[in-house]
């Protein structure tokens, strides 16, 4: 008897970025396969129309705006998520930006800012937040989603840096934490067609071959479930053609 497993029965998950594109693909994959989904992301009607796509696969879906750059607001999510189902099994920090796409040189402080904010330090508070609750219940996963572009330098200068350096926040998430049954692993999507995206893919050649939200959710499903149990602090790249996918 195979003990390969990807059922999510029984888990609750929160997915951040979860109204559109990769978090809603995430979080209706994870629903599909067992789990009660919490949707987070600033905007609330974008949100309920997920958490109702949610429903309609039989699982619970709840519906919470949160700006993962204020830590007040992420605290508040994760006490919100914990009084309506006293657990959190699966974190993905999914949310992003990416305000500025010039050269560095011409880069303006602001831009440095709002991208580290959002794409570095919002995951890192959330996810130590989420981690405490998963200390206390014996354990959990967290999946962060980063980039090719943290692997090899694009176009998407700043957009970069911060994801490279999600990659390393993965790894030493997972080595602080693995010993407490916390698995931590991060997905390095290629160039995938988003509205998020869409400025590198519409109207090129590269609009042929660029991935969809639910090839990156596929692989979500690996990592959240019990058939990746063994692997943690790793990098999983979905480009299609290796870590260049985001130029």
């Amino acid at each position: 008897m195979s003990i390969v497993n990807y059922s999510l029965e029984n888990k609750v998950a929160l997915v951040t970025g979860g109204s559109r594109g990769i978090g809603r693909a995430i979080a209706l994959t994870f629903a599909e396969n067992g789990a009660d989904v919490v949707v987070s992301s600033r905007k609330l009607p974008d949100l309920e129309q997920v958490a109702e796509e949610i429903k309609a696969t039989g699982r619970r879906g709840v519906a919470i705006a949160s700006h993962i750059a204020k830590g007040e607001e992420s605290k508040n999510l994760v006490d919100k998520v914990k009084e309506e189902f006293g657990r959190i099994d699966i974190l993905v920090n999914n949310a992003g930006t990416n305000p500025y796409m010039g050269p560095l040189i011409d880069a303006e402080e602001w831009a440095w800012d709002v991208t580290m904010n959002v794409n570095l330090k919002g995951p890192f508070l959330l996810g130590q937040m989420v981690a405490r609750v998963m200390l206390e219940q014996g354990g959990g996963n967290i999946i962060n989603i980063a980039s090719t572009a943290g692997i090899n330098p694009s176009s998407l200068h700043i957009y970069s840096v911060t994801k490279a350096a999600m990659i390393m926040l993965t790894r030493v998430m997972a080595m602080e934490w693995g010993k407490d049954n916390i698995r931590v692993n991060t997905i390095a999507p290629g160039l995938i067609k988003t509205r998020f995206s869409e400025a590198l893919w519409k109207g090129t050649p590269a609009e042929e071959r660029a991935a969809i939200p639910e090839d990156v959710a596929g692989a979500a499903l690996y990592l959240a479930s019990d058939a990746s149990r063994f692997v943690n602090g790793q990098t999983i790249v979905v480009s299609g053609a290796g870590a260049g996918g985001m130029e």
